[in-house]
């Protein structure tokens, strides 16, 4: 006698690590559990794919969006897009999923569209405090929408929201509410994180604004600071010409230990960022990135900044002289500072992934039922 085949679950991701992270987290946590797992993106997706384990197959699907490109490439969009949804339904005709879950970008519309025309359950992850605009589309037209920030607005009417947080790293997880060391006069770090490439204006600024601190803070701190390459020769040379211990990188490998070591964390605030920062537990300046689409970074730092547990900055507002201010209104409290870890850590949730696991679990039951 055959065997019934493990369950499938369709991931639907679009094109940038903020969409693919959480999606990740999704995929492993669902194999571990039994099920078999595909994931639906484009060809910019796909270059995301590397941390996936590799038994997930990847389907790449037609898609585009009306934000990139000429003319002519915006009048082909829904052209594309009727390509990939078509495609989508083929392919789950053949191998049908019990559950399809996207989390956000034009990538995802192909698979969700034909989840909905096969009406198949189906949800969708937002990771911002603002939603996307395929997530806001979608939102009515799924079985729950799943926040990672709350609260996430606009909720459209008719959406059924549950507040399941972001997922984060398992190398996030393994330093969930890592003591806090307050701020003394003993070796403390500073860590500035600026997106997945560096962010050039904390390159312009905050070097500047560590070397005006009063000296009995500077003599004790020392710098882990990412930035862009084109950036990365300049801001070592200023730490070292103002006698300031610093390593300049492009990236982090282990930025999970370099947050649990820090004093105090100067970032954008991507809804990565500040789920990490909240699940281990961290006092943080946020300089929210302007150009995010619905200004989503200011709402996602600002259940941080009510708790207490974040200052934030706008761009618009940022100079040296404000930056030295508050990072020695943190280093220079020590009480002050712990209280921020504290408040950041009441508002992590280093069971997110757990929570979409049951949601996608639930949607399962009731397919299985209808």
């Amino acid at each position: 006698m055959t065997e019934p085949r493990a369950p499938l679950i369709v991931i639907a991701a679009g094109g940038t690590g903020g969409h693919m992270f959480p999606a990740q987290a999704l995929a492993e946590a669902m194999l571990r559990r039994g099920w078999r797992v595909k994931l639906s993106t484009d060809a910019r997706g796909a270059r995301y794919t590397g941390g996936f384990p590799h038994v997930v197959k990847v389907e790449q699907v037609s898609s585009a969006s009306f934000s990139r490109g000429g003319i002519l490439a915006r009048a082909l969009v829904p052209l594309r897009i009727a390509t990939g949804v078509i495609g989508a339904i083929r392919r789950m005709r053949r191998d049908r999923p019990a559950v399809v879950v996207g989390f956000g970008g034009y990538p995802t519309i192909p698979a969700l569209a034909a989840a909905r025309l096969m009406r198949l359950p189906r949800m969708i992850h937002e990771q911002n405090g603002v939603l996307g605009r395929v997530n806001t589309f979608f939102a009515r037209r799924v079985d729950r929408l799943a926040c990672g920030t709350w609260p996430t607005a606009p909720i459209p009417e008719g959406a059924h929201p549950v507040h399941t947080g972001n997922p984060v790293r398992g190398a996030i997880l393994d330093r969930a509410g890592a003591g806090y060391i307050p701020p003394g006069d003993y070796p403390m770090q500073i860590l500035v994180i600026g997106g997945s490439q560096g962010a050039q204006v904390l390159s312009d600024v905050v070097p500047q604004a560590i070397a005006a601190l009063p000296e009995h803070l500077l003599q004790h701190i020392s710098v882990s600071h990412q930035a862009r390459d084109a950036d990365g020769d300049r801001v070592q040379d200023y730490y070292h010409h103002h006698g300031i211990r610093a390593e300049v990188q492009p990236f982090f490998h282990d930025v999970p230990k370099r947050i649990s070591e820090a004093q105090l964390v100067i970032a954008r605030a991507g809804a990565s960022t500040v789920a990490d920062l909240t699940v281990i537990g961290r006092p943080a300046i946020l300089i929210p990135y302007p150009h995010a689409t619905g200004d989503h970074q200011s709402a996602n730092a600002r259940g941080l900044v009510e708790a207490g547990a974040a200052i934030l900055i706008p761009q618009s507002r940022l100079d040296a002289a404000t930056l030295t201010e508050q990072i020695a209104a943190v280093l220079d409290n020590p009480a002050g500072a712990e209280q921020m870890a504290r408040a950041a850590l009441s508002l992590g949730k280093p069971d997110a992934t757990d929570a979409l696991v049951a949601l996608v679990e639930e949607l399962a039951a009731r397919g299985r039922t209808a």
